[in-house]
């Protein structure tokens, strides 16, 4: 499916501005204007401020079905470490994850999808802020997204580093994780460092936790359930000869089936309180729900087979990809209405740095493979009208 040069040669200069000018969750004042003005400037109807930052662009072709198609727009809190011309100019802020492709490949949708004339339906251009670690999936959720913009099914594509361009993969159920995050405060008694036994080691029960919370995957849980529990923080202690009155503990679990899900809160309660008193400490265990796995409705997965046959030829998708314990907020999108998120390659000659690495660059050779995906699928599902 061609693309119109003068649009593609527009989004990628769109692309490359935004990855110069990264804004992170639900900061993307500028982005958000950058979309809005696009949008308007194909002749949608555009709604601003959804969930914060949130914009929607509209195409109301009359009676048919009405679709969502979402790209998220935040950017991470990482240095940019690559010498690209349009390398991020805010020091600690860049697109490490694509996000300012995904940007580009919709606004490019929505450019040529404005110029038709065939469509029976709606299509809703849905820009989502703060995707990374905030929930802006959730906030536009609960900001009325599919009261005010009622979608019969929505759609989500993301840049997948490891899959080669022109390949695109999807599949039925679970293909991203749940994410939600931990915190255990072990609560102790200080003293001097040369006399341990006139105090209660928090630190020694921080060791024994780290060790402990692994068994819960490999000894606790069904070894054909996927899930990972990693503790990713330890903060205690300020001085050489102290031992602290607390240290805590703070980690992340990923799921790709809620009744795991359930279990683990449960024994990351059980384990962090019983190693606190076996050792004559107590802890306080907080446990913080994050996102829900993204689960594709089954029926949904042909369409973006075929979508993506359109778009980069016959078979270019593999429709039963093995999940990831990577996690998404779309996932809140899904749970609202019937869809499916999917992979679009990455990889040219050069392997593509990995997702979240500072020297990550959204490959735009994907770009109007993405764009002609989202057409692709636009105009399918707006045919069954």
């Amino acid at each position: 499916m061609a693309l119109d040069g003068s649009i593609l040669e527009r989004m990628v200069a769109i692309r490359r501005d935004l990855h110069k000018h990264p804004e992170l969750a639900f900061a993307e004042f500028r982005t958000a204007e950058c979309v809005a003005r696009e949008l308007a400037a194909c002749g949608l109807s555009v709604r601003t401020g959804i969930g914060g930052t949130g914009v929607v662009g509209t195409l109301a072709r009359g009676d048919g079905p009405a679709i969502g198609l979402r790209a998220d727009m935040d950017a991470l809190p990482i240095a940019e470490e690559t010498q690209l011309p349009y390398r991020s100019t805010r020091p600690g802020i860049m697109h490490a994850c694509g996000h300012d492709g995904h940007v580009a490949m919709l606004l490019a949708a929505a450019h040529h999808l404005a110029a038709m004339d065939d469509l029976r339906g709606t299509v809703h251009f849905i820009f989502q802020p703060a995707e990374e670690c905030e929930g802006g999936g959730r906030a536009m959720v609960a900001d009325g997204l599919f009261r005010d913009h009622p979608c019969d099914s929505v759609w989500g594509l993301h840049i997948w580093p490891g899959l080669p361009v022109g390949r695109f993969a999807t599949r039925a159920g679970a293909i991203m994780a749940s994410f939600d995050t931990f915190e255990i405060v072990v609560q102790g008694s200080g003293t001097h460092a040369a006399m341990p036994e006139r105090g209660n080691d928090p630190f020694m029960v921080t060791a024994e936790l780290v060790m402990a919370l692994q068994t819960i995957v490999s000894r606790r849980l069904n070894p054909l359930c996927p899930a990972v529990v990693s503790v990713t923080q330890i903060h205690g202690g300020d001085a050489w000869n102290v031992i602290p009155e607390r240290v805590t503990i703070r980690g992340t679990v990923r799921c790709l089936d809620e009744a795991a899900r359930g279990r683990i809160e449960t024994l990351i309660a059980e384990i962090g309180t019983g190693v606190a008193v076996a050792h004559g400490c107590r802890a306080e265990v907080r446990y913080i729900h994050g996102y829900p796995s993204t689960v594709n409705t089954a029926d949904s997965v042909p369409w973006v087979a075929r979508a993506a046959s359109r778009a980069a030829g016959e078979g270019a998708c593999d429709s039963d990809v093995a999940p990831s314990m990577a996690s998404e907020d779309f996932a809140f999108m899904l749970q609202a209405a019937p869809g499916a998120y999917a992979w679009i390659g990455a990889d040219g000659a050069v392997p593509s740095r990995p997702l979240h690495n500072p020297g990550f660059d959204f490959n735009d050779a994907a770009l109007p493979l993405g764009a002609a995906y989202w057409i692709a699928l636009a105009r399918d599902l707006t045919a069954r009208g």
